[in-house]
């Protein structure tokens, strides 16, 4: 509960699961940046018809290699379905890799463009992992490698009023792999008096004490647990971290280490006390932010958090894009 929503829901919002449940600043409480509950529901759904309509595609690759979808429309599928265009010659994809995908997408109802990475100039990333991912996505990615293309298809969604979207069609190249620490890498720092204090477990999952904790802070705290001997974390960069967030009471309210994968997100995507606590660290480093109200959710409900909570977080970087 760290993110705020995706301004493009056509974009990787449709085809990544990043793990990662969303509340916007804004309140926004019906949450998540991606497809992993329906997606995962959906792999019981027999895609062969879907599937049969990707034949039917045809891929050219067009300036500055952005690539263009060409069917006659309108098109649709009644459920998420992929096929590799290319099989890539780099790296492998493995179990647990960042990769970071470029991608196009076009509307199944008048075959026009409607999003496009190549025109922002940042790849999507995306953790390769079975746990939290589309089962589709996570198939056609299986064996795969550094410059494989795939198109991936998902079907319209019913608004509140009934109405049905479009189907989207998304051509997508696998681009590059991210390298990803195991966990924090760097120095221990002794943190100031007064914070709450915090204990790893043996698989490095953080609990904490507000016993010996002061006043509760009204600024941004910013508490390097270990400082990290990697890149300095930029406010454009793409993050992959595990994290555990509490309400100053002590409530756990998410946890990446509770789903089992890391979270891979934009810093230009979450709340405010993120991205001005966690740009200028370094990766490898775990970092202890106490964040007020006005930059956090402010003073409206959000999902399990109560309005004017001051929020804390200890965040492990492990990767910055």
């Amino acid at each position: 509960m760290i993110t705020t929503r995706w301004t493009a829901v056509v974009a990787i919002g449709a085809l990544s699961v990043l793990g990662l449940t969303a509340c916007s600043s804004e309140a926004e409480t019906d949450a998540t940046t991606s497809p992993s509950t329906s997606a995962t529901a959906e792999a019981t759904v027999d895609n062969s018809a879907s599937e049969a309509v990707l034949e039917d595609i045809t891929w050219t690759d067009g300036e500055e290699d952005a690539p263009t979808l060409e069917f006659e429309s309108p098109l649709t599928v009644d459920a998420t379905a992929a096929r590799v265009v290319t099989e890539g010659d780099g790296d492998a994809i493995e179990e647990g890799a960042l990769i970071n995908l470029a991608y196009t997408v076009w509307s199944g109802e008048d075959g026009s463009q409607i999003y496009s990475t190549y025109e922002t100039g940042a790849t999507e990333p995306v953790t390769y992992a079975e746990a939290g991912l589309d089962p589709v996505l996570y198939e056609v990615l299986q064996g795969q490698t550094v410059g494989t293309d795939f198109i991936y298809a998902s079907p319209g969604a019913e608004d509140a009023d009934g109405n049905m979207s479009a189907s989207q069609y998304m051509a997508v190249t696998v681009d590059s792999i991210t390298t990803v620490l195991d966990g924090p890498e760097g120095e221990a720092v002794e943190p100031e008096e007064g914070l709450p204090t915090v204990t790893l477990d043996d698989t490095g999952a953080p609990s904490i004490d507000f016993t010996d904790a002061g006043e509760m802070p009204t600024e941004l705290v910013v508490q390097p647990l270990i400082e990290g001997t990697g890149d300095v974390v930029e406010e454009t960069d793409t993050l992959t971290v595990n994290y555990t967030g509490w309400i100053w009471d002590g409530e756990q309210f998410d946890s990446s280490w509770d789903r089992g994968t890391t979270a891979s997100f934009s810093l230009s995507q979450v709340i405010a006390g993120w991205t001005q606590g966690l740009a200028g660290q370094t990766v490898g480093s775990q970092v202890l932010l106490v964040i007020p109200p006005d930059l956090g959710y402010g003073d409206s409900d959000t999902a399990t958090i109560p309005g004017g909570s001051t929020l804390v977080f200890v965040v492990d970087i492990l990767a910055a894009s």
